[in-house]
């Protein structure tokens, strides 16, 4: 026959193991972190070089534009002085001293590439330097004949269908002497040369663009891998806790987000760890108080006789024991149950009505000394129910520890924003070393009398009710001297 459990346990191993893989089948290139935040940082470069090589190429054709042009303009504004330097000098200045003028102007000038120099006197072409000309620039040509005939100055740019040249700016201004235009002067550059600089420009800043890139998409691939080293360590911190192993802890290597998210998380398994091992104390010492009841109750039943008087001393025995757990059941109950926001059932209590309730009900426990140390007169907010137990479980932690001469005091102080409650005894107190260790659940002072009515949960019953009413439970003992426990809590509750 075949073993049905092994066929089961095998496909729960196999879909152990497959579960995972189709997982990371699923996930895809961009599931991780590192390949998301290259990818978005990889856009954010993208886009920035996209939009940086256009504006780039826009300033770059907008400087040479700007540069060509003013260049132009400066040109003009020699020649002009050097024709009024002339004229100055002649007492009468013709159409034969401006060609000789003009004549002289382009020997001493040394134009720019691309840049040409032309002369008109009386409408018809004298020189040009250099004296080779595209062709658009040639006497018969349409834009020449135009220039030849201007009476007054203008400037702008020929546009032309030659790639070799481009297109042409200029400058030309007439040339007035007596007040008659006597000739023209025509500063001409084409824009071919510095297009392909400037692309040339364009060009080598858009290889440099891309080698940056794909640099900056390395060091952000390395980069990420850094940044995000603390998730990864934090993940195999996650994955190594096991259901009883909480002391791996993720070491801390910054101060900014991630090094925030590791502290968070050490806290968090500080908190778990304290939780687990609160528990786990919790339940070894819930079992060995209800085993000892237990055991108590089993040893009687089997050593029970058939004599009426021991079998009815052994039921009352059994129903004491029983009585105990029963109440050691509802304590722990109660514990749990302070956990939730409903436990409270908060009112208005006058305080000096509650502390003459809880006298009265104090008195009745046991004979001792009794006597109020204060009395406060006014209101606040608290669950009258869950406060009496409190005071209750004070009072009668009091009266086991001390005897009828011993006095038990309480006392109350009202002010604005806070209510002191306490009650003071002249027992045998408790030592210094035990004072945090008595609010444990279960947990007893050294000097403490084992008791048979549930004892242990007391004060972390009294300690809960005061944190459920955002307060807290303050303790001041010395041995040999008694103890005062004080109930310090705000007169209005933030969980009201």
């Amino acid at each position: 026959m075949v073993d049905t459990r092994k066929l089961v346990l095998k496909s729960n191993l196999s879909a152990k193991t497959t579960v995972p893989i189709r997982l990371a089948q699923t996930k895809g290139l961009f599931w991780e972190a590192r390949n998301r935040i290259l990818a978005w940082y990889g856009l954010l470069m993208v886009g920035f070089i996209g939009l940086s090589v256009p504006i780039f190429s826009e300033i770059v054709f907008y400087q040479v534009d700007r540069r060509v042009r003013q260049d132009l303009a400066e040109e003009v504004e020699t020649l002009e002085k050097f024709i009024s330097t002339q004229v100055a000098q002649s007492r009468e200045f013709t159409s034969e001293d401006l060609k000789e003028a003009f004549q002289e102007f382009f020997f001493n000038q040394i134009p720019e590439d691309d840049t040409f120099l032309i002369s008109f006197v009386n409408g018809k072409f004298s020189r040009s330097s250099p004296r080779a000309k595209p062709d658009i620039l040639q006497e018969d040509r349409e834009l020449m004949l135009r220039w030849a005939n201007l009476a007054e100055r203008k400037e702008g740019e020929e546009i032309i269908s030659d790639p070799k040249f481009g297109n042409i700016i200029y400058i030309a201004t007439p040339i007035v002497i007596d007040s008659k235009v006597k000739g023209v002067f025509v500063i001409a550059h084409t824009t071919a040369g510095e297009t392909r600089e400037a692309q040339d420009v364009i060009f080598t800043v858009s290889q440099v663009l891309l080698v940056g890139l794909v640099s900056a998409l390395a060091l952000g691939w390395i980069a990420s891998a850094q940044v995000l080293k603390p998730l990864r360590s934090l993940a195999t911190t996650a994955r190594s806790i096991g259901q009883s192993n909480l002391n791996h802890r993720i070491p801390i290597q910054s101060s900014g987000e991630i090094g925030e998210l590791g502290i968070t998380f050490n806290k968090m398994l500080d908190r778990l760890q304290n939780t687990f091992n609160s528990q786990k104390a919790f339940i070894n010492n819930a079992g060995h108080e209800l085993r000892t009841p237990i055991a108590i109750i089993r040893g009687h039943i089997e050593l029970m006789g058939d004599d009426p008087q021991e079998q009815k001393e052994t039921v009352e025995l059994v129903i004491d024991e029983l009585d105990r757990m029963t109440r050691m059941v509802e304590e722990l109950m109660l514990l749990t149950k302070s956990e939730r926001p409903d436990f409270l059932q908060l009112e208005t209590i006058d305080i000096n009505t509650f502390t003459q309730e809880i006298y009265t009900k104090a008195t009745a426990l046991a004979e001792r000394q009794w006597k109020f140390d204060a009395q406060a007169v006014g209101i606040f907010v608290g669950d009258r129910q869950r406060l009496t137990q409190a005071l209750i479980n004070l009072i009668e932690n009091a009266t086991q520890y001390t005897t009828e001469t011993d006095t038990i005091a309480l006392g109350a102080i009202l002010d604005r924003d806070f209510v002191r409650l306490w009650v003071r005894d002249t027992g045998i107190g408790i030592g210094e070393e035990d004072h945090q260790r008595v609010f444990e659940r279960f947990a007893r002072a050294a000097n403490s009398r084992r008791c048979s009515d549930g004892c242990g949960l007391g004060l972390s019953i009294v300690q809960a009710i005061a944190q459920a009413h955002d307060g807290r439970v303050e303790l001041f003992s010395k041995l040999g001297f008694g103890s005062t426990f004080s109930l310090v809590l705000p007169t209005e509750p933030l969980k009201n």
